[in-house]
């Protein structure tokens, strides 16, 4: 359940940074509580899947999930450079969380 939760917040991760974005320095209404409600909740969910999980492991895993979400997001969305090199490192990034998970 740890695990789940760890993911799921790195997901809300992504959702506070995109709203952050979004509210243009917290000063669009309807952006900056969507960026504190998925805080709240990001915040939330590593706190529950540290109660069981190593603080390296589970901060590096919900960072990464995190900071992929974004990237793809940016790439996607809001039209972010895409590159065989920023790709690159994003399936970098998604093979280190992977062992992170498979040494645990």
């Amino acid at each position: 359940m740890a695990w789940i939760a760890l993911i799921v917040s790195g997901l809300f991760e992504t959702v506070w940074a995109a709203a952050l974005s979004a509210s243009r320095g917290l000063s669009k209404p309807v952006p900056s509580i969507v960026f504190g409600v998925a805080l709240v909740i990001s915040m939330a969910g590593l706190g529950y899947a540290l109660r069981t999980l190593p603080v390296g492991t589970g901060y590096a895993v919900w960072v990464g999930v995190g900071a992929i979400g974004t990237a793809v997001y940016g790439m996607v969305a809001m039209g972010d450079p895409v590159s065989a090199g920023r790709i690159t490192c994003l399936v970098l990034i998604v093979a280190g969380v992977a062992g992170l998970k498979i040494l645990h």
